[in-house]
């Protein structure tokens, strides 16, 4: 859109932060600047042997993992999340991938991933849903990253209930869900990296890994918007 054509429509229809509703200034996008600044970065990135990559210690294996921000029950991470998730903003997955890309870089234990692999959606939820809350996010990264998106090699053949604001006590520790790819000559010799909103007890993202390492000479990397304490 054109700067005057924006100007003038937003002067009719403001701009405003996603968490506090405040409008947003010139050069805000999606959160106020005080809003992000609040946000719980993790910094998993720089941090090798981080949460999300002890949480995986003897269950699969894993080159690297990460996580962007924590979530807290009732927390602002929460509301974005609730927003991506139910409320069509596909946007902020848009957000977050172009965070998190710019700390894997920064990092540079990131630096030979060959593709990305979203974890997906059953079908009949996706029916439901209308999109992937994830997809956003994984254009986001590969867009930065300079490598593809592998959107339709990982299936779920198996659907689960919600895990995402229950209790960690609640939540089953291992959600029986089974998953199937498509083509696993794309993924021969690969460095994938494997993609998610949320991790909670990480049984989703195993189940995903085990399928993906029944592909010859494959190496996982995995990252998410967000880690829950």
């Amino acid at each position: 859109m054109h700067n005057s054509l924006k100007n003038i429509f937003n002067l009719f229809f403001p701009e405003i932060c996603l968490i506090c509703h405040n409008m947003l200034t010139t050069g805000e996008q999606l959160l106020c600047v005080s809003c992000r600044s609040d946000l719980p970065e993790t910094n998993f990135s720089e941090w090798q042997e981080n949460m999300v990559e002890r949480s995986f210690y003897g269950r699969i294996p894993i080159e690297n993992a990460t996580s962007l921000l924590y979530f807290n029950k009732k927390g602002n991470v929460q509301k974005l999340m609730h927003k991506l998730k139910y409320k069509h903003h596909q946007e902020i997955g848009t957000f977050l991938g172009n965070w998190l890309a710019e700390r894997m870089i920064i990092s540079k234990r990131f630096r030979n991933i060959d593709c990305i692999v979203p974890v997906p959606l059953h079908a009949k939820k996706l029916k439901e849903r209308g999109y992937n809350q994830v997809i956003t996010f994984g254009e986001s990264l590969a867009s930065i990253l300079g490598i593809p998106l592998l959107e339709k090699v990982l299936i779920r053949v198996s659907k689960s209930k919600a895990q995402t604001f229950k209790d960690r006590f609640e939540r089953s520790d291992h959600i029986q869900e089974k998953f199937d790819i498509s083509d696993k000559e794309i993924l021969k010799n690969k460095h994938i990296l494997l993609i998610d909103d949320i991790i909670t007890t990480g049984a989703t993202l195993e189940a995903c890994s085990i399928q993906l390492l029944q592909t010859s000479n494959i190496k996982i990397s995995i990252a998410t918007m967000v880690y829950t304490l």
